[in-house]
């Protein structure tokens, strides 16, 4: 009945010490009592355990209550349901009964809280009972330490729903988010340095915790950053953390052509980029690169994730579209039946885009004096910049032959007309598109037309 090892199964290189940790006396052998028959068989998922009624009766409230309430002295069988860890963990809570030799680590302690709550091993059957011894560990080297704090949360993936009934998944939360905050504390002003030209102090540490954070499971790692958050770990910090767990728990997802079909991922991915797009909203959490926003919303095309949160990156995105590159506005098109190119979500977030800079001329207008068409105001670069990207942006996808005619007008439509010096790069949207599409001469007029107008012919 082998025991595993303190880093068995956690992706994490610190081992506890067993000096550290308290044992349980007295070693056991493989048949109990061996001069003694047992009187009690207990069946637990399939597994059963020829063991005593009186070592298990006098510390399980749960045990005694089933053997009180068969009324048969001569009970011999016991089938327990639900329970949290299973058979590796009622075996563990078996060893204590009998007062056999084991350590508690952090790889078993959130199963052996589990396992004592469901048999009710409470100070009203023995003093120290598992509850107690436990709650001693985890009290005393658990909660005082991040990385003990998340190998244990770790542990706790399959002890649901128990494990969320005593609050355990609660304190290993708060005791990451705290602990963080601590070393943050230390670490920083242990890197404070002054900067030269500025005379400002500056803080250079790295945080361990950012890549071992990712192997949580999805919904306990976004209450880990939601109690961050609250703590006050560093923006930035947490920030490189999305980062980190995107990479990690998205990296299988590969990019698909718009000529593949077929179902292309699970569920699980899917509500890994909707809890972290969901995430950043509702934390406010802004220390993300523009990359990482196109990233995340080519993967939430890429999952089918709901619209709404795919509104909410592209609006990020729209808040900085003048730093965006051609090849990130390239977004493929899931849609077999559409055009090569995601042109709805492009549009999307060039509107954002321009709701941003017009709420941003609106409220310096007036006090500094700069005119309404835009040329003067502070935001007018950006406006430049987006007009290249935009216009380059044209000229890409106006080859794609599915690409129709009132989308490509849209786009063009869509800027303001300061919004370009020249317009050499229009020009040369507008002849490749029409070299390429086979329209009528009437479709052709009505787009010069249109383009006309917007570079005042």
């Amino acid at each position: 009945m082998g025991l595993a090892s303190d880093s068995a199964g956690f992706p994490f290189s610190a081992k506890l010490s067993a000096a550290n940790s308290p044992r349980f006396c007295n070693p056991m052998s493989r048949r109990i009592f061996s001069d003694v028959a047992g009187d009690i068989t207990v069946s637990v998922d399939g597994q059963s355990f020829l063991l005593h009624k009186f070592p298990l009766v006098s510390r399980c409230g749960r045990i005694r209550r089933m053997v009180a309430e068969a009324k048969d002295p001569d009970l011999s069988k016991l089938e327990l349901v639900n329970v949290p860890g299973g058979a590796t963990a009622f075996e563990l809570a078996a060893k204590f009964c009998y007062g056999s030799n084991f350590e508690i680590t952090t790889a078993n302690v959130a199963h052996l809280r589990c396992i004592a709550e469901y048999l009710e091993m409470t100070e009203d059957y023995q003093e120290e009972n598992l509850i107690v011894r436990t709650e001693m560990y985890l009290n005393d080297l658990v909660v005082k330490n991040l990385e003990k704090s998340l190998q244990v949360l770790c542990a706790c993936e399959s002890l649901d729903p128990m494990v969320e009934e005593i609050g355990f998944v609660d304190r290993c939360v708060d005791a990451i988010a705290m602990n963080a905050s601590k070393e943050q504390l230390v670490s920083g002003l242990a890197h404070l340095e002054c900067d030269a030209g500025s005379g400002k102090l500056r803080m250079h540490c790295q945080d361990w915790w950012v890549e071992d954070l990712s192997a949580l499971r999805i919904d306990y790692y976004q209450r880990v950053i939601a109690a961050m958050r609250r703590s006050g770990v560093r923006p930035e910090s947490i920030g490189t953390s999305i980062v980190h767990y995107a990479q990690t728990a998205l990296k299988g997802i590969e990019r698909r052509h718009v000529w593949d079909s077929g179902p292309l991922v699970g569920d699980n991915q899917r509500v890994v980029v909707e809890t972290l797009i969901n995430l950043m909203a509702t934390e406010k959490i802004t220390a993300v690169t523009l990359s990482f926003l196109f990233g995340m919303l080519r993967m939430a095309i890429e999952v089918d994730a709901g619209l709404d949160y795919r509104i909410e990156v592209e609006k990020r995105i729209g808040l900085h579209l003048e730093m965006a590159s051609l090849d990130d506005l390239l977004i493929p098109s899931m849609q077999t039946s559409e055009s090569m190119f995601d042109v709805d979500t492009v549009h999307r977030i060039l509107v954002n885009f321009l709701q941003r800079i017009e709420e941003d001329d609106s409220g310096d207008l007036s006090p500094c004096g700069y005119e309404s068409d835009g040329l003067k105001s502070p935001s007018h670069g950006s406006v430049l910049k987006v007009g290249r990207l935009m216009d380059g942006y044209l000229a890409e996808i106006a080859p794609d032959p599915y690409l129709k005619l009132q989308k490509f007008m849209t786009l063009i439509e869509l800027l303001p007309d300061y919004a370009r010096i020249v317009d050499d790069g229009l020009y040369r949207a507008i002849d490749i598109y029409l070299k390429v599409q086979n329209y009528t001469i009437s479709q052709c007029y009505i787009l010069v037309v249109v383009c006309s107008k917007l570079v005042n012919l």
